[in-house]
């Protein structure tokens, strides 16, 4: 058929290319240079025509012959017969002989010789076809898998219609059950305050929100398990499309507000997708409802194989918890670990700061002083950004295991070791991975939102996203271990922890961090001396200064960059994004540097934007006002493009969610 089209069409490129010529002659006598260029031109022509035409006959020719020597006689017998679709293709992918049942299934019936195979794999390739055992295809509404093999002088193409088995397959998958857990994260200080049937109110208005979406837009059912927590069932299809709305349902809860309408209503919920069975699936959803509870809550938490998650939401700012209950069982059971273990070692994350070095200063101190136990803190002294804290520490009590290098703790631990985590819960950012590994018996006590890659197996896991830092939680911590163990020194040490990450008591404070901080001056704390901890050298106010003197501003972020490094150039980057944050319509703060090959981000946060969230876009974390992340192999030029096409997806998003 694509034959007898060509020889259809060549005699009217001849003819055109004739008339080019007579036009030539004719031109001859008006215009001898028009007459020469177009005489080349339809020269050209009737050759170009010509060679094409030769090549096309060759080409039918050689595809002839290869037909009649890829298959001998018995052979085309015997896949004539054959019933699947089969087709004999030529080395540049022509179509030589197909059986009836390639005709009858791909073509309807149709002429196909001479046709390209292309035509009923796209958009999969020859090429793809031969190399992979067995290629997914769809032609004419039906679904096929394609074998190919090779033969003499071309290749044999088998189609196996497979459609029913695939329909089957993908309502398998869609329908197959997802268990979800959801939970009313902040229905005790929504109606704290409330009088009378407003508690009833709220939570009838969030279960109904709740039993509308499940019901009426996932079919599945859900059951109350107690007040503001609900276990609901749903299928993969109707998840993956309500991924798609990014769980509206999260904004819906949020239009319910209390009485005087000073704070939304908040929903969490835990997905477990594509668990082998039912009992997996709820394991995973409360897994990913810790985990999104862990981030702040007002978010969805979606787990996978593979330990992996995905999120929704989580751009609302976290409410303060004021019950110290969960407290006081902490510090107990810490001090029953603590008391059988041989020795203690307290750890913090990599470039440790003041609210790291405070933390572990305060929990040192309880387990020494307050429940008598050895304990050391681990620190690395060439990376710390708290030395001045450490030498003032240091000075007061003399003790040379006071501070100790990892390498000296990984010598000295044993199996009856304990080791408290502090100011990071995540495996990549403790001071050292191989300690970790090496200490059987493990606490975290951390306030960052919680990370995929955090600490597991830990006997004590006290996360408090809602903390104002790690300084304020082991205060808090020391008072039910044992109150006076807590001396000036270790209440300085604390205390700058806490003004470090509320800078100066500004953000991210609430009720508990006031107590927290009048506790440590009743126990003589000194706010001179711990300002004198926050001093910096007159090189680095310059460099922060021009540091905040180069910023742009993007869509209401301030942005800073420096391509240079110099001894402290964290504490400059750290100060001058809490320097931006003071220049009038700054929202959120962002400042890049350079360490060796790799670009740090140092962010912060009035509140309206949460920098947690899109550090994570780039491997890192913190919290809502306070985040960092550090980006491997990127010029600084490429660092600030992908920090801004970040900036525009979650500021769309927040700014929708608002």
């Amino acid at each position: 058929m694509r034959r007898r089209r060509i020889w259809t069409v060549s005699p009217l490129f001849y003819l055109m290319a004739a008339a080019m010529l007579v036009m030539a002659l004719v031109t001859y006598r008006y215009n001898k240079i028009a007459f020469a260029v177009e005489m080349t031109v339809s020269c050209l022509s009737i050759l170009a025509v010509t060679a094409s035409d030769f090549l096309f006959r060759r080409n039918v020719t050689s595809t002839v012959k290869t037909a009649k020597k890829v298959l001998t006689a018995e052979e085309e017998y015997a896949l004539e017969e054959f019933a699947l679709p089969v087709a004999v293709v030529a080395p540049a992918g022509d179509i030589v002989w197909a059986n009836e049942a390639f005709a009858a299934s791909l073509c309807g019936g149709g002429n196909f010789m001479g046709e390209n195979v292309l035509k009923y794999i796209y958009p999969k390739t020859f090429r793809q076809v031969m190399g992979e055992k067995g290629t997914a295809i769809a032609h004419g509404g039906r679904e096929y898998t394609v074998y190919g093999a090779r033969a003499e002088r071309g290749y044999i193409l088998y189609f196996v219609d497979d459609t029913y088995f695939k329909a089957i397959h993908k309502e398998y998958r869609e329908k197959r059950p997802v268990v979800c857990l959801a939970a009313f994260d902040n229905r005790e200080e929504l109606v704290r305050d409330s009088m009378g049937g407003e508690e009833s109110r709220i939570v009838g208005e969030v279960d109904t929100v709740l039993r509308n979406w499940v019901v009426g837009e996932l079919d599945g059912f859900v059951h109350r398990l107690s007040i503001g927590r609900y276990l609901f069932l749903t299928d993969e299809a109707h998840i993956e499309e309500a991924k798609s709305r990014r769980f509206q349902v999260l904004d819906e809860v949020r239009e319910i507000k209390s009485a005087n309408n000073k704070m939304s209503a908040t929903l969490s919920i835990g997905v477990g997708r594509g668990a082998e069975d039912l009992a997996e699936s709820e394991r995973w959803a409360r897994q990913a409802l810790d985990m999104a509870l862990g981030r702040g809550g007002d978010q969805v938490a979606v787990k996978q194989k593979g330990d992996t998650y995905e999120f929704f939401g989580g751009l609302s700012k976290g409410v303060e918890k004021r019950d110290k209950v969960r407290t006081r069982v902490i510090a107990a059971t810490l001090s029953d670990h603590i008391k059988s273990s041989d020795r203690v070692f307290i750890m913090g994350h990599k470039n440790s700061d003041l609210d790291c070095i405070g933390a572990a200063v305060g929990m040192w101190a309880a387990i020494r002083k307050g429940l008598e136990k050895q304990a050391s803190i681990v620190v690395n002294r060439n990376q710390t950004l708290a030395g001045a804290l450490i030498d003032s520490v240091e000075e007061s009590y003399g003790e040379e295991e006071l501070f100790i290098s990892p390498l000296e703790a990984l010598q000295t631990a044993t199996e009856r070791s304990l080791l408290i985590v502090v100011d990071t819960h995540s495996v990549n950012f403790v001071e050292s991975r191989e300690l970790l590994d090496r200490v059987p018996r493990t606490v975290v006590i951390d306030h960052h939102r919680m990370m995929v890659t955090h600490i597991k197996n830990a006997l004590i896991f006290y996360h408090e996203p809602y903390a104002s830092s790690a300084s304020e939680m082991v205060t808090e911590l020391a008072q039910y271990i044992k109150s006076s163990s807590i001396d000036p020194v270790d209440a300085q040490a604390l205390l700058a922890g806490i003004m470090l990450d509320t800078k100066n008591f500004v953000l991210k404070t609430g009720v508990r961090t006031f107590e927290a901080s009048a506790y440590l001056r009743r126990r003589g704390a000194d706010t001179v001396a711990v300002k004198k901890l926050f001093s910096n050298t007159l090189e680095t106010y310059k460099q922060k200064s021009q540091l905040v003197s180069g910023a742009e501003i993007y869509k209401g972020c301030a942005i800073a960059t420096s391509s240079w490094e110099f001894e402290d150039l964290r504490i400059a980057s750290a100060q001058a994004a809490d320097e931006l944050l003071s220049i009038q319509g700054v929202k959120a703060s962002f400042v890049l540097y350079r360490t060796g090959s790799d670009v740090n981000i140092s962010a912060r946060s009035l509140g309206d934007v949460n920098v947690q969230v899109i550090l994570e876009e780039f491997g890192g974390g913190g919290h809502f006002t306070m985040a960092g992340a550090q980006i491997k192999n990127m010029t600084m030029s490429d660092a600030r493009r992908a920090l801004i096409r970040a900036l525009d997806g979650k500021l769309a998003e927040m700014t929708a969610q608002n």
